[in-house]
């Protein structure tokens, strides 16, 4: 009896197309399956749709009844040889999975709360299995891609996690980690929608090197310090800045007095705009050095000047020998008599700081060109009694508010001296207004924001103690609760700040060659699902392995590419056919040109072209 109840369940399962195998052993969540003999090939075709077996990473079902395991394979084997009773009943061929899930009455659900016994069944997951993993519906689902192990099953991801839980974006160089990005961006300002852009749908991306305004320029409004038709001027108000980080760039660096009388003559500055302006919100007695208060420049290297330079006279050595006032709109300083070494005078002054240095080289900073997208921004610019046309509302607006869903600061004509600091500044001033704005419907609870930063180990190294490592730290601990997310990006995981990636929620890991980089990804997974990981040396362009919280599983996953109109401008020269171009003129004026003005799109000599309408009428006899 027990042998034909045996035989009727082998045969049932015969003929069942997703049946792989059963149990062999269990080991908390690691399981061993032998395969069965009807499993012949690598390649099942179930219901019209492709499945690959054994593929390390896919997926399968384990049936208990009324709910159903979910494991990932981690390893796939066979044994050298096989005695003449194994090959009767098994192939030798064996996979190890790992338990992540379960489904009770249809509904997937991290973790699982029984384990399989020895013997039971193990089935392919198929497309309508992973349904109920990813959900029937599309509401808050995004597809970025398809499954590597079954190429008719899409790879979604919930946004919800994926923006509010931070990720990371992980791959060497040629990996296609630009394309990815594009084509998730592009994703995730379609949800729900594939066709129809969210009118709410805020994204600020941080561009180091001017790869995606050409990728997105149809969604995304761009500021560039050397902007292009179609694009907006990047201003970004100094006034708005740390004040020690301002410092540090403009002076070099100052400590103990004297930074202090620096600092105090700034807070000076601000309450005299304040006072003159009466911005709103602002009490005198809350500002502080560091208050967004609108101050000049020029005023304040003018009045430390003058008061390094004096000289006086007289016999309480208190009359000013000044000669000139100088001009502090055009950097002119003021003029007094030299001192003398007698006791006739004039005397320099004895309670200067000593930061004539210092003053020389916010002078040279002021009018380095370079620098105008800081020093001189527009309309932010103040005048010497600290009033601007525009205030930082207009400044967000444009940042943040704009019409289109993403926004991109192409910050790649910024000299490398000033990016670090550059990038900490303005995640500093994006993070405040969100912060302090949480209970305004401008805020970042009631319309959240994913900041999107391109090359982060450049700004986020490890034990960095900048301005820029600093706000990313405090937006991946406490962003969330604001409504503002973190993507990060970079081609070294091994370099970024290991605090801000191990707050990333989500990770896409992409083809990583070096080891270093591997181990620091390969501390994200649990111990089970390491093997995962093993793939990434030899993942193809474009694939990658996804985890964490926006996606139900772990997947290895092909990212769907945008078209080619759509995608960055990150591919590689094409050296052979560049080579074999007959050889052009060339003019190395114009490479001295760009790099003396440190703009790629510098010329040696502005042309100024008449441009006529022309008339292609006829005149009738």
């Amino acid at each position: 009896m027990i042998k034909s109840i045996l035989k009727m369940w082998l045969m049932m399962h015969k003929h069942d197309p997703t049946y792989l195998g059963t149990v062999a052993s269990v080991s908390g969540s690691n399981v061993s399956i032998h395969l069965a003999q009807s499993v012949s090939s690598g390649l099942s075709f179930i219901e019209g749709r492709s499945y690959r077996i054994g593929q390390v990473g896919s997926f399968v079902r384990i049936p208990q009844g009324y709910q159903d395991l979910f494991g990932i394979v981690s390893e796939v084997g066979a044994k050298a040889a096989l005695t003449i009773s194994e090959k009767l009943s098994e192939t030798g061929r064996w996979m190890q999975i790992q338990l992540v899930g379960e489904s009770i009455g249809g509904v997937f659900e991290r973790g699982i709360s029984q384990y399989p016994n020895i013997g039971d069944s193990v089935h392919i997951t198929t497309e309508s299995n992973l349904a109920r993993i990813y959900g029937a519906s599309d509401f808050g689902n995004i597809t970025i891609g398809t499954l590597s192990s079954a190429e008719c099953i899409p790879a979604k991801l919930s946004v919800d996690e994926l923006v509010t839980r931070h990720s990371a974006v992980l791959g060497s160089t040629g990996s296609g980690k630009s394309t990815t990005i594009a084509s998730l961006i592009r994703s995730i300002t379609s949800v729900g929608n594939s066709n129809t852009n969210n009118p709410s749908a805020r994204i600020l991306m941080i561009d180091i090197h001017g790869e995606y305004p050409s990728a997105l320029s149809d969604v995304a409004t761009i500021f560039s310090v050397d902007p292009q038709p179609g694009e907006e001027k990047l201003l970004i108000p100094y006034w708005a800045l740390d004040s020690s980080d301002l410092l540090d760039f403009l002076t070099g660096g100052l400590e103990g007095t004297r930074e202090t009388g620096v600092t105090d003559k700034i807070f000076e500055l601000k309450v005299a705009s304040h006072t003159a302006s009466n911005f709103a919100g602002v009490e005198e007695s809350s500002i502080t050095v560091d208050t967004p208060i609108p101050f000049s420049l020029k005023k304040l290297w003018y009045d430390l000047i003058d008061f390094e330079i004096a000289t006086f006279e007289g016999p309480n050595r208190d009359q000013p020998t000044k000669q000139d006032d100088g001009d502090a709109s055009q950097l002119k300083p003021p003029s007094y008599k030299p001192h003398a070494m007698g006791a006739q005078g004039p005397f320099l002054n004895q309670q200067a700081l000593g930061i004539r240095r210092q003053l020389n080289l916010l002078r040279s900073r002021l009018l380095d060109r370079r620098y105008d997208f800081l020093l001189h921004p527009g309309p932010w610019e103040p005048n010497l009694d600290g009033s601007v046309t525009q205030d930082l509302d207009s400044l967000l607006s444009g940042w943040i508010g704009g019409d289109k869903p993403i926004t991109i600061l192409d910050l790649s004509g910024v000299p490398s001296s000033v990016l670090e600091r550059l990038v900490g500044s303005i995640l500093k001033i994006v993070y405040e207004s969100m912060f302090w704005s949480r209970e305004k419907s401008e805020g970042g609870i009631s319309r959240p924001l994913l900041v999107v930063m391109e090359e982060a180990h450049r700004y986020l190294a490890g034990n960095a103690k900048n301005l820029a490592a600093e706000t990313v730290q405090k937006i991946a601990k406490e962003g969330r609760k604001y409504g503002v997310g973190a993507m990060v990006i970079s081609q070294r995981p091994s370099e970024v700040d290991e605090t801000i990636l191990s707050q990333c929620g989500t990770y896409f890991a992409l083809r990583l060659s070096n080891s270093v980089d591997r181990a620091r990804v390969q501390g994200i997974l649990p111990d089970g699902l390491v093997s995962l990981l093993d793939a990434l040396p030899v993942l193809r362009t474009g694939e990658a392995i996804i985890m964490g919280e926006s996606a139900k599983l772990p997947m290895r996953c092909r990212i769907t590419l945008p078209t080619k109109e759509h995608r960055p401008k990150s591919t590689d020269p094409k050296v052979s056919q560049q080579w074999g171009l007959p050889r052009r003129q060339e003019g190395y004026d114009r490479v001295v040109a760009s790099w003396r003005a440190q703009r790629p799109r510098a010329v040696v000599q502005d042309l100024s072209i008449v441009r006529q309408e022309v008339n292609d009428e006829t005149d009738e006899d």
